[in-house]
Order: C-alpha cells, then structure tokens, then sequence
C-alpha cells in the first residue's frame, strides 16, 4: 500500500482539514494529520482497502485470480503495450463480481493517453440488448407488446401489405432493407453526420421488403433504430433520456449513454483508428442516431449490466428469460439470434453474446450464465477481434468446465453476400449505359464505358467497375453495391436495373435517360 506524504504550511492547516472532509465523503481513505513540527503539518493519506487497487497501474481483481491467468490474459493483449498503437479494454465478472479489468495500449494516440477500465468506448451494436431491455421494459409496463404491428407507433413506415411487428425488428426477421446499405448505396459516407431523422425519412421512401416478415432471418440495423423510435413515442422521452432514467442510473452505470448528438462533448473517450501501410489513421465516426448503436460506456459499467442478468436490479427473472428466448420464423424453424443476443454454444457451454463493430470499434460481450461468467472486451482498433480475444480468455478461466473443441468459434450478425453463378454468354457493355435513378434512395448513377469496362459512376461515391456476370447481371466491387441486375422491357430495350448488396435487396432505378 502506497502512502503519500505532503508537507504544507501551518497556514493552510484547516483548509486542508477540511478538503480531507470532502475528500473522505466521496472515498473512504484514511488521513492522518501531524502538526509536531513547528510551521509545518504532515498529512498522510493511506488509500482504503477497497479502493488500494483502483490507484495501482495494474490490473484491478475484487476475488482470486491466479497468476497464471493473469499472465496469460496480458500476454493476450501484448500486442496493445506502449503509446504507439491504439488499445483495448477488458472486464471479467464471475459469481456475482468483477474479479478482473485492465486496459492496454492508447484512447487518443495524438495526446497519449492510454486506455484503462473508465475509457469510454462506442460499442456498436452490443447496444442492441438495451434497446430490446427497454421495449420488454415497457411491455412489463402494458404500454405495448412485442407482437403489436409497428405501424401503430410508426405510421410513417410504409405499409408493404405485410404485418411486421416488434418482434420482427428486434429478432431481424422484419424484412426492412439495412438502414447503412441503403445511405451507402444513395451515396453517403459512414463518416457522414447521420441522424434519427435522415434514417427515419429514408425508411419512409422504401417500396419493397428484402422478404416476407418472419420467412427469414437477416440482420438489419433499420429495425434496432426503429425500436429505439418506438419508445421514445410510447414512454414520452427521448430514447436516451429514457434508458438514462429506467436502465443507467438504477444500475449506476455513470459514465454510460446513448450518443445521439455528434457534437456533444464525451469526456474520456477513446477515438477510433485503422491502420494501413504507413501505420495508424483516424477512422472517424459521426453518428447522432442511437438504437442500433451509439451506446458510450466503459468496461466497469458494462459489468455491472452483465451482473443485472445474474441478480436483476432492473427488470426481473421474467424479463431476463424472455430476452434470451430465441427466435422463431414463419415455417416453425428456430434461429440464435434472441432479442438483441445470440444464444448458442462455445465448447459444451452456453453462450449469450453479441458484438460490435463501427468506425474503428470493435467489441464484444460474451456471458455464459450456467458459470456466472462474462468477459467483455472494447477495442478501437479498426483490426481487433475481440470476439476472438474473449473467448480465448473464456478458455483460460473457464478451462475446467469447457469441453476441448478446434471446431468453429461462433460469430454474430455476420452480412449476407450476394453470388451470383457466372455463365461464359457475351456482353455489350455499351447497351446498359445511361442514367439510373432510384426513387427511394433520391439519387442517380450513370452508368459509362471507360476503357469497355463497365462502371457506375456517383457525384459523391468513387467509381464502381462492373464486372459481367451474364447477360443482363454485373457484379460491383464496392460493399453496398454487389448486383446489378439489368431488366428489359417487351422491345428488349433496358427500362432499369435491380441493386442488390449484403443486406439489401433489389433496389430499383429507373432508366432516365441516354448518355
């Protein structure tokens, strides 16, 4: 235990006295005050048992871990050391306890400043838990149910002559097109300033589904962002206001909460990096929509709501077990995606978990209730996986309760891709020049021949080249722009085209005009 000693003036005895008094009413630290020398006083001040740990460097354990753990779980993270690269941030819960937290590497490579276990960090859509939390919230409440249509809260969804409910969004079986396909394909950036409205209104335009309502499941962060819209109509609170009243202050998770505002100050975050050839560069992220993502908090905090799933402070047995019930589609079949989790298993173990990923973040949390055990790890580095990470540290505490398996380590919310077969018939690229454009997305692409290569051009986006598949079908060789489907009409002229990419399914645009 280290002790601090500081020699001051007599003067400023009774205003140090009563600092110790302010001091001790927010930590419970021992101060001794020694006046014998004459013009000086001594003050020691001996950190508190509880607290010893916190003022360490190291890493912070409240119940028995052994070295070799330890050891094991730095040399995990050794990539993370120093002030040359970006960090990551870990928290281990056991029996009811947080038994362990560190962080490594740097929140700010510009200013040096390294990670610990209060860095705040954007987690992505490890967010999407609190959002269903909310809605069973409100449904506990009798405010809604899961299986109300969306269109009595959100009459501004179009009505595609399917019912798609609550459950539909939050289990992804809703058939909405992805909210960040589609501002890609109209030609935004992620590091554009994205907003509840902008999304809200881009949903409003949508003419077709992805598919039926619970026929299939595909992971869609339009719905999460809809949900969040939901209760902030039913409860009359903004979304952030609301899991800051009913879900962050009861569980007193401090440094926790829904960003929705890119410009509002966030005292100590970690931003965000990827790397390239000449090292590390900032990957920048200016969302103000929450729901689907958003969520600012730290390692402790997120312990603390790992623990609520054990001993519920907020909600209760009954809510906790309806949000790990796993979905269900339309033919009767069963998928692991529950209500903002996964629910599957990591070698002979059950495992509820979800991860994380926008900008430079990448996170994970990973609980397996049967050994009250969770880890959660935050990264703001573009190249982690900390999924990866967490269950190598699950393998290393868990150890003799896991079943030895080289198989496959299970993934979350992983896009779908779109494949198309190839055939060897020959194509004129020529004939499918021309503007395009697409109501529902409010924009155009024209679509030129440079060097007799297909490529969809975009005011705002780079050139996408097209590679031929069939007659009538290219390939793109961008994310949100994987197949170009070219249709005809009865004189075979070429009236529009279908894009499909990922999450996202057949957007059509129209054929305005000729080169």
């Amino acid at each position: 235990m280290r002790v601090s000693t500081i020699l001051v003036p007599l003067v400023f005895i009774a205003f140090n006295f009563l600092l110790s008094v302010e001091v001790q009413a927010r930590r419970p630290d021992t101060f001794r005050l020694d006046s014998s020398k004459a013009g000086l006083c001594q003050i020691e001040v001996s950190p508190s048992q509880e607290d010893s740990a916190a003022c360490s460097s190291g890493p912070e354990k409240t119940d028995p871990m052994t070295g070799s753990q330890e050891r094991q779980i730095s040399q995990l993270f050794s990539k993370y050391s120093g002030k040359n690269t970006p960090g990551a941030a870990i928290a281990i819960v056991r029996n009811g306890k947080m038994v362990y937290k560190n962080g490594f590497g740097m929140a700010n490579l510009e200013y040096d400043i390294p990670v610990t276990p209060s860095t705040i960090f954007h987690i992505a859509s490890v967010s999407k838990q609190f959002t269903t939390f909310a809605i069973l919230l409100l449904e506990k409440e009798g405010k809604l149910s899961l299986d109300d249509d969306i269109r009595m809260y959100l009459p501004e969804v179009p009505d595609f002559g399917k019912k798609i409910t609550l459950r539909n969004l939050a289990i992804h079986t809703s058939g909405l097109r992805d909210q960040w396909n589609l501002l890609s394909m109209a030609g935004w950036r992620m590091d554009d300033v994205i907003t509840r409205e902008h999304i809200l209104k881009l949903v409003s335009r949508q003419k077709e589904l992805n598919f039926d309502p619970g026929a299939e499941f595909l992971y869609c962060n339009t719905g999460y962002t809809l949900l969040a819209e939901v209760v902030a109509r039913v409860s009359g609170k903004t979304f952030p206001e609301y899991t800051e009243e009913y879900i962050f202050k009861p569980l007193n998770m401090t440094s926790t909460l829904f960003y929705d505002d890119h410009e509002r100050i966030v005292r100590n975050r970690a931003y965000s990096y990827k790397s390239d050839a000449n090292g590390y560069r900032k990957s920048v992220l200016n969302y103000a929509n929450a729901g689907a993502t958003s969520l600012f908090t730290t390692v402790e905090d997120l312990s603390l709501w790992a623990l609520n799933f054990e001993d519920p402070v907020v909600g209760d047995r009954e809510l906790i077990s309806k949000m790990s019930q796993k979905g269900i589609l339309n033919n009767g079949d069963t998928i692991e995606y529950a209500l903002g989790q996964v629910v599957g298993n990591y070698k002979g173990l059950t495992m509820i978990s979800h991860g994380g990923a926008d900008a430079g973040y990448r996170t994970f949390l990973a609980r397996f209730p049967d050994q009250q055990f969770s880890v959660m790890v935050f990264s703001n580095d573009a190249s982690c996986n900390p999924g990866s990470l967490a269950l190598k540290v699950a393998d290393i505490c868990l150890e003799n309760e896991i079943i030895p398996d080289p198989g496959i380590e299970q993934k979350a919310g992983s896009a779908n891709t779109t494949k198309v077969p190839s055939d060897k018939s020959p194509v004129n690229p020529d004939e499918y020049t021309g503007r395009f454009y697409s109501e529902e997305l409010s924009t155009e692409y024209v679509f030129v021949l440079e060097n007799d290569v297909l490529v969809a051009t975009h005011p705002r986006l780079s050139d996408i080249k097209l590679t031929p598949e069939k007659v009538d079908s290219f390939t793109g060789d961008k994310w949100f722009f994987g197949l170009a489907e070219f249709v005809r009409d009865g004189s075979q002229s070429i009236i529009g085209c279908r894009v499909s990419a990922g999450r996202v399914r057949n957007v059509w645009f129209k054929k305005v005009g000729d080169l």
